[in-house]
């Protein structure tokens, strides 16, 4: 049975900085790329950032370059979303995927459960 377990969300202020983690179980993970996908409310879910199996990272989304960066630990089976300079409209749903890196959603196989990230004014 394949989880994705994320952590790491919460409630910051505008500026601020999170660090989001996904322990995946139950996959070879280190033959699966890796992403980190979020859905405000009201909206469609979006890709951010990406990370291969090797560790290449992918573009972010311009909305986040500069400010998000994504890193794998294959030993840990974990993948990680460091966020900077956080702003309002990062305010989200954060999901972890693992699939075949792509921006879009139907590359990937499994899902987490989504962590919340609220940033406030």
């Amino acid at each position: 049975q394949v989880q994705l377990v994320e952590s790491g969300g919460g409630l910051v202020q505008a500026g601020g900085s999170l660090r989001l983690s996904c322990v995946a179980s139950g996959l070879r993970f280190s033959e699966y790329d890796m992403a980190w996908f979020r859905q405000a409310p009201g909206k469609e879910r979006e890709f951010v950032l990406g990370v291969e199996w090797g560790g290449r990272s992918s573009h972010p989304i311009a909305s986040v370059k500069g400010r998000f960066t994504i890193s794998r630990d294959n030993a840990k089976n974990t993948v990680y979303l460091q966020m900077n300079s956080l702003k309002p409209e990062d305010t989200a749903a954060y999901y972890c995927a693992a699939g075949l890196n792509s921006e879009f959603t139907a590359q990937y196989d499994h899902w987490g459960q989504g962590t919340q990230v609220t940033v406030s004014t």
